[in-house]
C-alpha cells in the first residue's frame, strides 16, 4: 500500500500527535468523571477542578523526573505529559470557576480558590519530583 503524502517524511510527528490525542481522550474523560462525581455547589469551592489540577501537577512532577532518569518510549512523554495530564488538568476551567465565583459575589471563595490552586499545584509538582527522585535514586 503506498504511503500517504501527508505521512511521508512526517511519521514521527504524526505518531506524536496521535499519542497526544489518545492521551488527551483518556485524561479528559477522567476529568469529566471527577467533575460528575464532585459537582460544585453554587458559590461553593470547586473541589473537582482544584483536585484534578493539584493531582495532575503532582503526577507531572513525577513524570518529569522518571522520564529524565530512565529511557522511555519516545511517545511516552507526549502521551502521558501532554495528552493524559494535559487533558486531565484544566487551568481554563480554573479561570472560569474563579470568574463565576467573583461574578456571583463570592470574592473570598474566589480568592481562596485562586491562591490555593496555584500554591497547591506548584507544591504538588515539587513534591512529586522530590518523591520520584527518592524512588529512582
Amino acid at each position: 500500500m503506498p504511503e500517504s503524502p501527508f505521512v511521508r517524511g512526517h511519521g514521527p510527528a504524526v505518531a506524536a500527535v496521535a499519542a497526544v490525542a489518545a492521551g488527551g481522550v483518556v485524561g479528559s474523560l477522567a476529568r469529566w468523571g471527577v467533575a460528575l462525581a464532585l459537582p460544585p455547589a453554587p458559590g461553593g469551592f470547586p473541589w473537582a477542578t482544584f483536585g484534578v489540577n493539584v493531582l495532575g501537577s503532582l503526577l507531572m512532577g513525577v513524570l518529569v523526573v522518571v522520564a529524565a532518569a530512565r529511557t522511555t518510549h519516545p511517545l511516552a512523554r507526549p502521551f502521558l505529559g501532554v495528552g493524559v495530564l494535559g487533558g486531565f488538568t484544566t487551568f481554563s476551567t480554573f479561570a472560569v470557576d474563579a470568574d463565576l465565583l467573583l461574578a456571583g459575589g463570592h470574592g473570598a471563595t474566589a480568592l481562596a480558590y485562586l491562591a490555593g490552586t496555584v500554591v497547591a499545584a506548584v507544591g504538588a509538582a515539587a513534591l512529586g519530583s522530590v518523591l520520584a527522585r527518592r524512588v529512582t535514586a
